[in-house]
C-alpha cells in the first residue's frame, strides 16, 4: 500500500470496502462497461443495509479514489441537501434499494452496451445457450415497466422486483442492467458475467443461424451448480484484478 492509502486509511471510515469498490469502478471502466459520468455503484456498511458507500456525483470511474466515495443514509430525507450530495438518480435507485432490499448489500447500475441490447428488445429475457447464460437461468428478473429516469418513485419502484433473495440481476427494460450482491466482488462478478453472456447472445443472434438452447433441465443445473461452486472465485477475481492495478500505480486506494 502507497504512503497515502495509508495516511487516508486511518482518518475515514470503512476502508477496506471503499477499496473493493473503488477497484471495481475502475476496472468497469476499463472494460467499457460505464456510461461518461452516469451509473452508479454503492455498497452497505452497516448492519441494516441503511447506511452505505456511493460513487461521487459526475466523476468518471475511472477515477474515483477510495476516499472519494460518499457515505449516505438511506433514512436521511437531508441527503440530498448535502453539498456532496449523490447524483439524483443514483439517490433514486441506491437509496430505495439499500431502504426495502436488506439482502441488497451491494448494488451495481450500468448500460453496459450489451446487456443494455437485450434491455432494448421485446423479449429481453436471456435464454440458455451457453454456460455463461445458464449461470442466470430463474435468477434473472426482467422489468418491463420502465416510466423515466430512476428518481425516488422509479427507484422504488424497481427496488421492489428484487423481492425474491433467489434473484439478483434485473434486465431494466428500456434502460440497462442493475445487479445486487453480498459484497463487492460477488456483485462485480455477477455483473462481469452476465455481460460477457449478454454478448455471446447478442452475437450469436447476429449470425441469423439457429441457436442451441440448453434444456431447463440441464440450465438450472448449471445454475446450481454455480451457486455451490466450492472455491471463492469472485473474491480471487477481484483480488486479481487489485493486483494488475497496484501494479499499474493505480491512484484507486488513495
Amino acid at each position: 500500500m502507497n504512503v497515502a492509502a495509508r495516511r487516508i486509511g486511518s482518518n475515514i471510515t470503512h476502508f477496506d470496502q471503499r477499496i473493493d469498490l473503488a477497484a471495481a469502478l475502475r476496472w468497469t471502466a476499463r472494460l467499457d462497461m460505464h456510461e461518461a459520468v452516469a451509473n452508479h455503484f454503492s455498497l452497505a456498511v452497516n448492519d441494516d443495509g441503511t447506511q452505505f458507500l456511493i460513487n461521487p456525483n459526475m466523476v468518471h470511474f475511472s477515477r474515483v479514489r477510495a476516499s472519494d466515495l460518499v457515505l449516505v443514509d438511506a433514512n436521511d430525507p437531508r441527503t440530498m441537501e448535502r453539498p456532496d450530495a449523490p447524483d439524483p438518480t443514483a439517490w433514486g435507485l441506491h437509496g430505495s434499494l439499500h431502504r426495502l432490499v436488506p439482502h441488497a448489500r451491494c448494488a451495481m447500475h450500468v448500460h453496459s452496451r450489451y446487456a443494455t441490447v437485450l434491455a432494448s428488445l421485446a423479449d429481453s429475457r436471456l435464454p440458455a445457450v451457453d454456460q455463461n447464460s445458464a449461470m442466470f437461468h430463474n435468477r434473472v428478473v426482467v422489468d418491463d415497466g420502465y416510466g423515466g429516469l430512476a428518481f425516488e418513485e422509479e427507484g422504488t419502484r424497481c427496488a421492489k422486483l428484487f423481492a425474491d433473495p433467489k434473484i439478483k440481476t434485473m434486465v431494466m427494460g428500456n434502460h440497462g442492467l442493475l445487479v445486487i450482491g453480498q459484497t463487492v466482488a460477488d456483485t462485480f462478478d455477477r455483473l462481469y458475467y452476465f455481460e460477457r453472456a449478454c454478448e455471446n447472445y447478442v452475437k450469436a443472434l447476429w449470425t441469423g443461424r439457429p441457436l442451441r438452447f440448453l434444456s431447463d433441465e440441464v440450465a438450472e443445473t448449471v445454475a446450481s451448480q454455480m451457486d455451490a461452486y466450492p472455491v471463492a472465485t469472485a473474491a480471487r477475481h477481484l483480488d486479481q484484478l487489485k493486483l494488475i492495478l497496484d501494479e499499474e500505480g493505480s491512484t484507486y486506494r488513495d
